[in-house]
């Protein structure tokens, strides 16, 4: 620390700075709530004050705009005292304060007098602006459990500081931009007193800093600037740029906005109702939490051990969970064996691709792991080429949701049972299942067989597998199209031509772009209790539709086009639906063929059809193809019209308009848009992309959906993350490089219409990437005690290893400051 000239050491500043802590005690500053009402002492002559306001208010801020900068006052100063002035004086009586002006940092060396103010702004033009004792005297008064708010240029003051740059944050880069900019804010947090008010997209004009380092995950960031809509120069932070955060510091409370570097800003009413948030929280007039991003409040732990030699006793291939009401974990192995089974590829041997699907359940009462039972699956055909490999197997689990009255389970899988291997098709199947409670085994004898429908196994891949229910006891069943990842380059997956015994399966078109096939959709049924079901109103068809072509319709169907959805959530405080699915193998747009593969997450909120394999991401069309030469391009398809003109379709040849999708990504960026000609149909030249989600890359990518975080207020879980993340979306991917692992905020207004996430904040560090972290995530979900479990794969691919995991994300920063009992009054 610079000590300007002094020869005290940072043992000797302690001592003094601890007698001055025990006059700032003296003073009150942390007596309780009767002894913070303090009469509002006569300035010195060398301060500007406001009188009381209506009523005594007893809570007092301090503004400091003390500067090293010579010359006249700044008018930025006059406007921020004014400003703050007047909040003071607004707003319910309870809720007021006092305001002293001073330039003068003689104050903090005064702990009687600094002991009086619940709250110190500065309102500095920065540089070096206190001495090593007063310097002292601010961190003595942090120390007793005070507030302090950092406008703008106050980031700059203090520079030798560490302490300081402890408590605003982080220190702005020498070349930040200085012009008036007007921006995007993205206000992330929805909970805090300063941004609760506000648009999630908060348009202003400001200054607009960058930052030395970025302070994500030591501070709890409530707002963020979008550098995509100003010029933020060339040491702009990229999409992660904080300008408003928060933290519990040093025993007291700081918050800091970047914003505020002009006269206007103080005019605003959204700025205002910031800074209002602020000084209320820091005053102790509310608690707020300033803990919940902060990574390292955050606690990852895995729950179950490695698999002893040869067995399955914790876990299997790793493919699903979900938590049951009493906070068991239940969670499936796909059919996948280690190397002590054998893989049988043989389809002249009657055990080809047979597989052990496992369903384990983890008590967290007793730390234990059962393994409640195996099913024979179609679903161990291992590695190998296109023709080989298979994804069959166990793909989904869903507890009933009376599921603590009944142990019913519900599994979607393919029994080896009803595999026909002349003409190398099998039967997938939902069905349900009674787990005993008192012994935690599955009755595989209790089965009962709710829905079932053809796939064929001769070609790999795509089986989907995610279920989920809604609020009104309906299913969501979702199935991937069930079509070659081959013989289409990599783009649509509509060449018409291979098949196997006449059944096609390189023809998405057979299957997602089908109206009467079940493959490549999100089917929504209402299970009975005889083990039946019936059709809910509102799904994309009745069942009883057709054309003069003969085509037909399936009324389980309620998304339609859509690729390899291995995992869907619902909100059930909306009943919205949350999807996400692969996309194709092409990693590169082609300006012949269409776009590069679009990994995607759809928020859909009606029946609809998603686009595969016809459009992707936000409404951009491939090519069709010939016959008989599939490799000679047709025109483009028409996504508000498309048809489905397949020699392998049998439903209906018009098909629903396609409704764009919220998040796409390809190895390129997050989201990426084209010029369009005036038909519509983008470029797909690289160097005419525009990125429109700039936290968003691929490469490596399978996108894995997680769940909208509902935070309880009434639940007493110790583990439960804080209310910052309720309403928001978990979307993530099977990958941890450059992959998404974010949650989200989307418009209600627009989400259902395909419209971009208006916000992003990375979860990298708090579900930990990385080789001894969870590297290759398969599926997450909240439990009833607010904690997140997540499932690792593993570091293979059909079969299970010593990584493969079931894993616990706890919060444990506690909860919002100050205590109930300091609050001031």
């Amino acid at each position: 620390m610079h000590l300007r000239g002094l020869s005290t050491g940072r043992a000797g500043r302690r001592a003094w700075a601890a007698t001055v802590t025990a006059g700032v005690l003296a003073a009150g500053l942390l007596s309780g709530p009767a002894a913070s009402a303090r009469p509002v002492t006569e300035p010195s002559s060398t301060t500007m004050s406001v009188p009381s306001p209506p009523g005594g208010a007893n809570v007092r801020v301090l503004i400091f705009y003390g500067s090293a900068a010579a010359g006249d006052e700044s008018p930025v100063v006059n406007a921020g005292i004014e400003a703050i002035e007047r909040i003071g004086l607004t707003g319910p009586q309870e809720r007021r304060f006092a305001v002293e002006a001073t330039d003068d940092a003689s104050v903090f060396t005064d702990g009687s007098r600094l002991g009086t103010f619940h709250a110190i702004v500065f309102l500095t033009g920065g540089g070096d602006v206190l001495d090593a004792e007063q310097e002292a005297g601010l961190e003595a008064y942090m120390e007793a459990g005070g507030g302090f708010v950092g406008l703008h240029d106050a980031a700059r003051a203090e520079p030798y500081s560490d302490w300081f740059t402890g408590l605003i944050g982080a220190r702005p880069a020498a070349s930040s931009p200085t012009a008036l900019q007007r921006a995007v804010v993205e206000v992330g947090d929805r909970q805090h007193p300063a941004t609760r008010e506000l648009p999630v997209q908060w348009r202003r004009a400001d200054q607009w800093p960058n930052w030395v380092k970025n302070p994500s995950g030591e501070v709890h960031t409530v707002a963020r600037v979008r550098e995509s809509t100003y010029a933020p120069g060339a040491s702009a932070n990229g999409w992660d740029h904080p300008v408003s955060w928060c933290r519990d510091y040093d025993g007291g409370r700081s918050f800091y906005t970047g914003m505020g570097g002009t006269v206007s800003s103080y005019d605003e009413a959204d700025f205002q109702a910031h800074l209002r948030g602020a000084l209320l929280w820091t005053t102790r007039l509310v608690r707020a939490d300033c803990k919940a991003t902060i990574t390292g409040n955050y606690r990852a732990q895995r729950l179950t051990k490695p698999n002893q030699a040869g067995l399955n006793d914790q876990i299997g291939e790793p493919h699903g969970l979900v938590t049951a009401p009493d906070g068991r974990v239940l969670y499936i192995g796909r059919g996948g064996a280690d190397s002590s089974r054998p893989v049988v590829t043989d389809w002249n041997d009657p055990d080809v691709g047979t597989g052990q699907a496992q369903i384990h359940v983890y008590d967290p009462r007793t730390q234990k792991v059962t393994l409640a039972g195996e099913l024979t699956v179609f679903g161990n055909k291992g590695g190998g080429d296109e023709l080989v490999k298979v994804e069959e197997g166990l793909l989904g689990i869903e507890l009933d949701p009376r599921f603590s009255e009944n142990g019913w389970v519900y599994l979607h899988y393919t029994p080896h049972s009803g595999l026909d291997r002349d003409r190398q098709t099998a039967a997938r199947r939902v069905s349900r299942f009674t787990l005993d409670p008192a012994t935690q085994k599955l009755n595989l004898s209790s089965e009962k067989v709710l829905l079932t429908w053809p796939v064929q196994v001769h070609s790999c891949c795509h089986a989907g597998g995610g279920m989920a229910w809604d609020s009104k006891g309906n299913l969501y069943i979702a199935t991937g199209d069930n079509n070659s990842s081959q013989f289409s380059d990599g783009y649509s997956g509509n060449n018409p031509a291979p098949n196997y015994k006449g059944l096609s399966f390189a023809d998405a078109r057979r299957t997602a772009g089908n109206t009467n096939n079940l493959n490549g959709k999100i089917l929504r049924i209402h299970p009975e209790s005889d083990g039946t079901y019936t059709l809910p109103a509102g799904n994309l068809f009745t069942g009883r539709e057709t054309d003069e072509g003969g085509g037909r319709t399936r009324g389980e169907i309620y998304v339609m086009g859509v690729r390899n959805p291995a995992r869907i959530s619902v909100d059930r405080s909306t009943d919205v639906l949350y999807a996400g699915w692969v996309g194709p193998d092409a990693s590169v747009p082609s300006t012949i063929w269409g776009p590069a593969k679009y990994d995607t997450f759809a928020v859909i909120s009606r029946a609809g059809n998603r686009g595969w394999p016809y459009c992707m991401g936000n409404k951009q069309p491939y090519r069709d193809r010939n016959l008989p030469d599939p490799s000679k391009p047709l025109g483009w398809y028409d996504c508000d019209h498309p048809k489905n003109e397949s020699p392998n379709n049998d439903g209906l040849m018009n098909l629903p308009p396609v409704t764009g999708n919220n998040i796409w990504y390809a190895p390129q960026g997050g989201a990426p848009d084209y010029p369009r000609d005036a038909q519509g149909v983008p470029s797909y030249r690289q160097d005419e992309a525009t990125y429109l989600l700039p936290w968003l890359k691929g490469g490596g990518q399978a996108a894995m959906n997680g769940p909208v975080y509902r935070y309880d207020a009434a639940s007493t879980s110790a583990a439960k993350w804080p209310a910052y993340w309720d309403g928001k979306w978990f979307v993530g991917d099977f990958y941890d490089a450059d992959q998404p692992r974010d949650a989200v905020l989307t418009d209600p207004r627009t989400q259902g219409d395909g419209g971009l996430p208006v916000h992003a904040e990375s979860l990298k560090k708090i579900v930990p990437i990385g080789n001894d972290g969870i590297k290759n995530l398969m599926d997450w979900k909240f439990g009833p005690d607010g904690a997140l479990y997540v499932l690792d794969y593993g570091r293979g691919f059909f079969t299970s290893d010593a990584k493969s995991a079931l894993w616990k994300v706890t919060y444990t920063g506690g909860g919002p400051t100050p205590a109930a009992n300091l609050l001031a009054r």
